[in-house]
């Protein structure tokens, strides 16, 4: 019997830890990018033209937000376990915000992706990083299965592909994706370095 009580309260105390873990990381990570937004500082973003050198995994992005949804993560690079337990994760190999083609965030649907449950077509998602402010509006979501990865291929035109678990409320490993597509507006704007 203090078995199961010891399990349980061991159970719990794990869980409140990576919730807290995740909060404070959230904090912390959108502190240092307001750091770097204000006037005056040091941007080391890249222009357009140059190739980004690729980044750590877990290092800072920037950060997404949807303002119908009352939604707003920090964006960190990589797709692994640890990255997607703090914050939602830029794909790597995918465009950058502000870069031609596909930028595509993944996320857990239990935590951060969440709201997505609630996203419509036409709604705006921005994304924030030091390079700039860039602007998107949703044309669809889909569910697709997890072979299908064709919608995460390079885009044409600059457009943002956000990739959960579905269906939303199911219990263990999810057999679908919530697949949603927006395309960047024209008045997404670059910051000064």
């Amino acid at each position: 019997m203090w078995g199961f009580g010891l399990a349980g309260l061991l159970l719990c105390g794990f869980c409140a830890y990576r919730i807290l873990d995740a909060r404070f990381f959230q904090a912390r990570e959108s502190m240092r990018l307001e750091e770097t937004l204000r006037p005056g500082a040091t941007r080391n973003s890249p222009v357009l033209s140059e190739r980004r050198p690729p980044r750590k995994a877990g290092s800072l992005v920037g950060r997404l937000e949807i303002p119908r949804l009352h939604m707003s993560a920090i964006v960190l690079e990589g797709g692994d376990d640890r990255t997607l337990d703090r914050g939602v994760g830029r794909i790597s190999q995918t465009a950058d915000p502000g870069e031609a083609g596909n930028v595509v965030l993944g996320g857990h649907r239990d935590t951060f992706f969440r709201p997505l449950r609630g996203i419509r077509q036409g709604d705006n998602i921005t994304i924030t990083t030091a390079a700039g402010r860039f602007r998107y509006q949703v044309d669809w979501t889909k569910v697709v299965e997890p072979e299908q990865t064709e919608l995460l291929q390079p885009t044409p035109a600059p457009a943002l592909t956000l990739v959960t678990c579905y269906p939303f409320r199911y219990v263990g490993p999810a057999p679908q994706r919530f697949v949603v597509r927006a395309s960047q507006l024209p008045d997404s704007s670059r910051l000064s370095n």
